[in-house]
Parts: C-alpha cells; structure tokens; sequence
C-alpha cells in the first residue's frame, strides 16, 4: 500500500510486535483512538456521517491510518513517534501512516516535526508533545470549566422555559453545586435566528434575569456557523452563505429535518451580525456559550475575504471572542480541535454520549456512550494543556444504561463537568452521584 496523491514521506518507524498507530480525527465528533498495528480503523458508515462528523475534505479509506494535525507510532520496542504538523494550530495538515512490511511509513501534506519519546506511553508521548505545543505558542494555562446543567439530554429540542425553571428550583431545594445554568437548542424560532425566540421562550432575557437573580451564571447554545434552510437568515441573506467555486450556497450537512448552510463570518455583514448576536447574549448577563456544530465555519468553499478554511475558522472565534469578552466561558462543541487550541476554554473532546451504551448505526461518531468513550480516552492528553476537556454531559437518570461506568468516566476525565438530567426524577444513587462529581 502506498501513500495518497499529495501525501509525502516525511518519517518512517521499524516496528515489532505491540506496535500501535494513534490517529486523530479533525474535530470533536471525529474517531480518535489508538490502534494495534493492523487493526482497521473507524470509518464513516454513511456520507450524512461524512459531512457533518469528519472533515469534509478529508477521505480516508479502510486501510492505513490517517491523522488531523497529529499521528502517533509506537514501535513496540519502547518508543512513541510523534509526528505533527510544525503549526499545529493555524494550519491544516493531513498524516497518513501505511504499513510496509516491519516498517510503518508516515506521509504528511505539509511540514511537519517528529518527536521521538523513549519509555513513554502513547497518551504520555502525546501530553509531552502538547505541553511543548502549547509552550512554542506562547498560550497561556488552561483554564478550568465551571460546573453547569444543560437542558439538552432531558428535553432534547422540545425544552420550554417552564423545564429551565423547574430545575432551576431544584438546584436549590437540593443545594446542588451548579455555577452555570445552561440553555440548549429549542429556545430560538430556527437554526440561524438566535435573536428570535421559539413559541416556548417567549421572554428570554428575563428567564436569564431570573437565573442570575439566583446567584447562579447562564450559559446558552448557539450553532454560530449554521444557517438552517427554513431561517430568515438564508432567505434574506444568501450573499453571507459560503459559496462554491462555481457559485451558489454551498451545503453543510443536513440536521432537523433541513438542509444546512455554512455563514460566511468573513463577510462584513454576516461578521457584523454575529457580533451583534454575541454581543447581545452578553448584555444581558450571559457568559457562558456552548457554541456547536463549529467545523461548518471550517469546511472548503469561497469567502468574501479569500481566507483559507483553517484561517477563516479561527478568524470567526476571535469575532465572538471580542464580543463575549475575555472572562466568558467559551465551550466548542463539533470543533475541529487543534485548530481551536488558544481560542475556546473547553471542547467536546468526542460524540455525544447517550442513554444507551452503543451507537444504532454503529458509527463511532455517532450518539452513544460507546463512541463517547472512545474518543474522550484517545484525547484525555489534551485536558488541562488545551484546554478543559468536556467529556459530553453527566446523565445518571434511572433510564440511563451503564450509567454507574458513565459517571465513573465522567470523573475520571477531570475536566468539564455538566448535569443534564431532570433533577427532581433523580432516584438516590443519581442524586449523590450528581452531587459528588459537581462537588470540586
């Protein structure tokens, strides 16, 4: 087997027995793992899966390894080899490692720098490799997440203002530890009119009031680089939509029952509003967002400014940096990871976790507390050196499967901790298991 059209030989490993490749997917919800040698990698089961959990330009087949930014070989006689691109963070870069005879050959797209770590583990070599990532930047520490309930997992799209408030008293009558209160998707008329409220959150802002007037932050979901088909956005601005080369909106995936389009940031007026967005959550008292679905503002296309995907991505997160301000906590959910590195507080480091154990399309990207796992252990190097890694939410509800392995995983991570059960149904066991873990 030889490498991609594209991809040269930068680095070549001997191996033996025991040897391992690590492969890193391009964003969140992307398979990162690391496997035997000759194991076949996780790959998407469907072209919906493709275009909205993987890179979309990216096309890794069954056979061979391919890394997003970074690759990892151990040899099997001791040593990790840590092959990633020389800029991490502000570039793009594609690995592949194919196997050929005792010798694993490892082809990039673009400059890269190999690091050799003896006596190391992969996670080990990888944390190394990230301090002194982190160092050669210039960023500053991670900063930890605060504790937060999200609506999502209980009520999924069909949360009204009336489940925010009902649980809202229940972290008080239960004296749970929760600093943020965080609204997920439902609360807005469409995907795109974050400003324009559904039929359920009528009074928005004074539902944060209230949140506040608890002693408590609020936190709200966004999906800044989407713009739903059925939105006034794309009606009434089609020119902010990404385009292709040979004109006209170009799709990003397809998600509540709607075509999907990538917003152009780099375009005056689409930057201006999205500003005005952030900036209006954040007059009332906001300061935590949970901004999802973000790869779309990184996927190939024409934009008004002629930025390249990568470039234009991090362009679009300092836009709503500088409009939250620098103490507003920042989570990336569906991001493409390295390339978020110094510009969110925390990130969804897998899938979504679910309340059964294994994915029903058996996609490891997809919803389950198995491709969940998966992903979060494969990057549990980055937590604290990145950033805060958020494992996905802590549900411990009676109908939850495996839900003591869960909460053992969501604890072992160490990093985000969020409850996203209806607290008044918790039995015993759900109730000090949330206790516990929200307790730092």
């Amino acid at each position: 087997m030889s490498l991609s059209p594209g991809f040269d030989v930068v680095h070549e490993v001997a191996v033996s027995d025991g040897a391992e490749v690590f492969e890193h997917g391009w964003q969140s919800f992307s398979p990162t793992t690391t496997y035997a040698l000759g194991a076949r990698p996780h790959r998407p089961t469907s072209e919906r899966n493709r275009m909205l959990n993987y890179r979309q330009s990216s096309h890794p087949g069954p056979d061979g390894y391919f890394g997003e930014g970074v690759l990892a070989v151990s040899d099997g006689a001791g040593s990790v080899h840590v092959v990633a691109a020389e800029d991490p963070f502000t570039t793009g870069v594609r690995l592949q490692a194919v196997v050929s005879g005792s010798v694993v050959v490892v082809g990039a797209d673009g400059p890269v720098a190999v690091r050799v770590v003896p006596g190391s583990s992969v996670q080990e070599a990888l944390r190394s490799w990230a301090v002194s990532a982190v160092a050669a930047a210039g960023l500053p520490a991670a900063r930890p997440a605060p504790t937060a309930w999200c609506s999502w997992y209980e009520y999924w799209g069909g949360v009204r203002r009336e489940d925010i408030v009902e649980n809202l008293s229940a972290m008080r009558s239960l004296e749970l530890p929760v600093d943020v209160v965080q609204i997920d998707d439902g609360y807005s008329a469409e995907i795109g009119d974050w400003l324009t409220p559904s039929a359920t959150f009528a009074d928005l802002r004074g539902l944060v009031e209230q949140i506040r007037g608890e002693g408590r932050r609020a936190g709200i979901w966004l999906a800044p680089f989407f713009a739903g088909a059925r939105s006034r956005l794309a009606a009434e601005h089609p020119d902010w939509l990404l385009r292709h080369p040979h004109g006209g909106a170009l799709h990003a995936g397809n998600n509540w029952n709607q075509d999907l389009y990538s917003l152009d940031l780099s375009h005056p007026g689409a930057a201006e509003w999205m500003h005005t967005v952030f900036s209006t959550f954040a007059s009332w008292g906001i300061d935590y967002f949970k901004i999802d679905f973000i790869a779309a503002g990184a996927i190939p296309g024409v934009r008004a400014s002629g930025a390249d995907p990568v470039t234009a991505y991090r362009d679009g997160l300092r836009l709503i940096r500088s409009a939250v301000g620098p103490s507003a906590h920042i989570l990336g959910c569906g991001a493409p990871v390295l390339p978020s590195v110094g510009l969110v507080d925390s990130i969804r480091v897998s899938a979504d976790t679910g309340h059964t154990f294994a994915p029903d399309d058996g996609d490891m990207c997809s919803p389950s507390q198995e491709a969940a796992l998966l992903s979060a252990r494969g990057r549990q190097f980055m937590n604290g050196v990145f950033f805060a890694n958020d494992p996905d939410c802590l549900i411990v509800g009676p109908k939850v499967e495996n839900r003591d392995a869960w909460a053992a995983h969501v604890e072992a991570v160490g990093g985000a901790v969020v409850s996203s059960d209806r607290l008044a149904g918790l039995d015993d066991w759900g109730l000090e298991t949330t206790r516990r873990l929200l307790t730092r």
